[in-house]
Parts: structure tokens; sequence; C-alpha cells
């Protein structure tokens, strides 16, 4: 949000080009905003004139929205699309009475988030069960229960898309959105899911720092920023992005990290705060 020349008192926001779906609603609208180039890039700006902050945030999740409905109906890698369904079909036996989801997960989470979480992939009988981030598995036990003792999440379980969770003031993201076999995407699946997320940077313009979960999720960070020289991965790891925007590093909050003790509750809930902190 900002200020206009030559709009006094007028309140803008800048959508990037290909966020449609909320331009439209806007269009729709045209005593509330005004169109107009910036002049400086191929952003689009509108000049918000009785623009309310709950009419912004309304467009913001609709263009969100709609990058989910694209997600969901994603089947361009065809092994990954094998394996999810396949799972989807067979199940784990403690879940044989329930209806997988079967398909790329959407992100989740509040939209006018200052923190961006992100992690690796769906897990097989978690996400891909549940159709949510991190809901229904140990790693989503673990990450939800910090979220609620920092004041992000507004319960310390995930079970379903349907258990009332709502996180304030964080997102919830993936380089990859389909569970892929041993949790080791190829190069090309995560290329093939880059501009998702690209467009989820673009569109959550509030977001101050950007949390990575564990390696891979630091490396799409870095390639989306061109991040160089590269700072080796470690816990803890605070970078300065080009945009001015923090990226933080932790561990990955899997089981093969949270039984082991590499990261327990306090190291994680020390992040946390930490992004807090850096986000106020």
């Amino acid at each position: 949000m900002g200020r206009v020349t030559g709009f006094p008192l007028v309140d803008f926001l800048v959508l990037p080009i290909g966020v449609t779906l909320s331009l439209e609603i806007a269009q729709k609208n045209p005593k509330e905003a005004k169109f107009f180039d910036s002049g400086e890039s191929q952003n689009k700006v509108i000049a918000l004139l009785p623009f309310s902050k709950q009419r912004l945030a309304s467009i913001v999740m609709s263009a969100i929205e709609d990058l989910n409905t694209e997600v969901i109906s994603c089947r361009s890698c065809n092994r990954l699309v094998e394996w999810r369904e396949q799972v989807a079909k067979e199940k784990r036996a403690a879940y044989s009475d329930q209806n997988y989801w079967g398909k790329p997960v959407p992100s989740f989470g509040d939209p006018s988030a200052h923190l961006l979480i992100v992690g690796l992939a769906p897990a097989a009988h978690g996400a891909n069960r549940t159709g949510r981030m991190f809901t229904g598995d140990r790693s989503g036990d673990f990450l939800f229960a910090a979220l609620h003792r920092v004041g992000y999440a507004s319960q310390n379980t995930a079970t379903s898309r349907e258990d009332g969770m709502k996180l304030t003031g964080a997102y919830i993201t993936a380089p990859l959105r389909c569970a892929p076999p041993q949790n080791k995407p190829t190069a090309e699946e995560l290329n093939n899911c880059r501009s998702f997320f690209k467009r989820e940077l673009e569109l959550l313009e509030n977001v101050k720092v950007i949390l990575a979960l564990g390696g891979i999720g630091y490396s799409a960070i870095a390639k989306e920023f061109d991040l160089r020289p590269k700072p080796k991965f470690m816990h803890g790891l605070e970078v300065l992005l080009p945009d001015q925007r923090i990226l933080l590093c932790s561990y990955h909050v899997s089981q093969q990290n949270t039984f082991t003790g590499r990261l327990t509750e306090e190291m994680f809930d020390n992040v946390l705060m930490r992004a807090r902190e850096l986000s106020t």
C-alpha cells in the first residue's frame, strides 16, 4: 500500500501481470478502483479510491484461490501423477476407511501474512491424504504445535481440511505440490512447479520473512531470488534477500530430525520467535 502522485490521499496496490481474477474483480467495481500504468514496469497499478482493507484482502484472496485452483488441476509430471494416485488408491491400512485427496496440494494460510513458510512437498499419507499442507502426519504435528505456541495457529493439531485450523500472520507453501516417491523430487519436477511458487511470492506482498524448512526449500528460494553467492544451508541461517525480505532457515520438521533430537521444540520455537521479531 502507498500513495500515488496525482491521486492525493488515495491508496494504491501494485498487482503483477497474470493476476487476472483480481483485476477483473476490481474492474467490475469502477467506483472503487481506477487503473493506470505505472510507467516503470509491466505491473498494473490500481488506485484505490474508497477501497477498504477488507476489500483489498478479498482481492488478494481471490487471486490466491484462483492460483490454488490451477495447482489442484495440474498434471504436468507423469511420475508424480501416477504415484500420488496409486497411493490414494492403495492407501495405508490405518487410513483404509478414508478418501485420499490424491491431487496436487494447494498452499494454505493468511493472505496478509508477514511470514511465509516453505517446506518440501506433500507427504504420501499426510497432505496427499488430507489435501492440506503439513496436515495429517508427524511433521505437521510438530509444525502446527509450534505455530500454536508462538501464536500463528489457532490450534495445536491439524487433522483435516475441515478441522477449523486458521493461521494468522503465516502462510505455508512448498516448491513441489505433489507427493514424490521416496520424498525425492527430480529437478524437472521442481521446475514444473516453479511458476506456482513465483506467483505466490508476487501475491503475498506483506511477507517480510521467508522461512525455509530444509535444504530443498532453501534452494528453491535462493533460485527464485537469484541469491549469489549462496550461503551454505544451516539451522538458524539469516540472509538478506535482494528485495529486502529476510530468508531464515531451519532444519525440516521431519520425523528424521525431530525424533532424533536434531531439531527440538526449543530450537524451532526460537526460529519462529526470531521470524516474528524480524517481521515487526
